[in-house]
């Protein structure tokens, strides 16, 4: 398993709820097909990955805990059977240091309720959203919740770059893991926001 190192303070405070954040892997990727570190995701040997996991994070009230301590690391044969939603074994290591310790003892455990969790969602056809006229934040998150039953608008926070292309959606979630408001921090670009989604051609 590659070393993670914190690169940031160690902050242990209560958990009030998660976020689920799924990178769209196009956008990600368009800047980096060619880097040997981002070869699983990026390449084209394993297809063409659309959305995946970018990480689960606990919340607080005011902020998030992070780097909580912990001398447990995950095992590779786990890691590597989280590769198809994580296509990268130093990400699933650094989420797990970095947002997993917070959560629970065993890093089995935090990878287990991401991947019930991914389990549970649809993803839509945002290759086909993508060629909508007029596309906004908002229809991006019309879309994920009406391909979702039980998901609203509220739950679901869009992250664009500066440039206005889709980044990442954020699905927050309760303290019981049911989808729950977005936070201002989390809710991202505004619903009127113009939204592009990059298709990888």
């Amino acid at each position: 398993m590659p070393p993670i190192a914190p690169d940031g303070p160690r902050r242990v405070l209560p958990v009030t709820g998660y976020t689920l954040a799924l990178s769209w892997s196009p956008e990600f990727c368009k800047p980096r097909e060619g880097q040997r570190a981002h070869r699983v995701q990026c390449s084209g040997d394993n297809g063409r990955f659309g959305m995946v996991v970018h990480g689960l994070w606990p919340e607080g009230a005011r902020t998030w805990p992070q780097w909580c301590p912990s001398d447990a690391s995950p095992n590779p044969a786990r890691v590597r059977a989280q590769l198809c939603i994580s296509p990268s074994a130093r990400l699933v290591a650094r989420q797990w240091a970095k947002h997993g310790s917070c959560m629970t003892r065993r890093p089995e455990t935090y990878l287990n309720i991401t991947r019930i969790l991914w389990r549970s969602l649809r993803t839509p056809d945002y290759d086909r959203i993508s060629r909508e006229d007029d596309l906004t934040a908002g229809l991006i998150r019309k879309a994920f919740a009406e391909a979702n039953r039980g998901w609203e608008a509220e739950h679901i926070g869009v992250r664009l770059n500066a440039r206005g292309w889709l980044e990442e959606l954020r699905l927050c979630y309760g303290p019981r893991f049911r989808p729950a408001p977005c936070d201002p921090r989390r809710f991202g670009a505004q619903d009127s926001a113009p939204a592009k989604i990059w298709r990888g051609l």
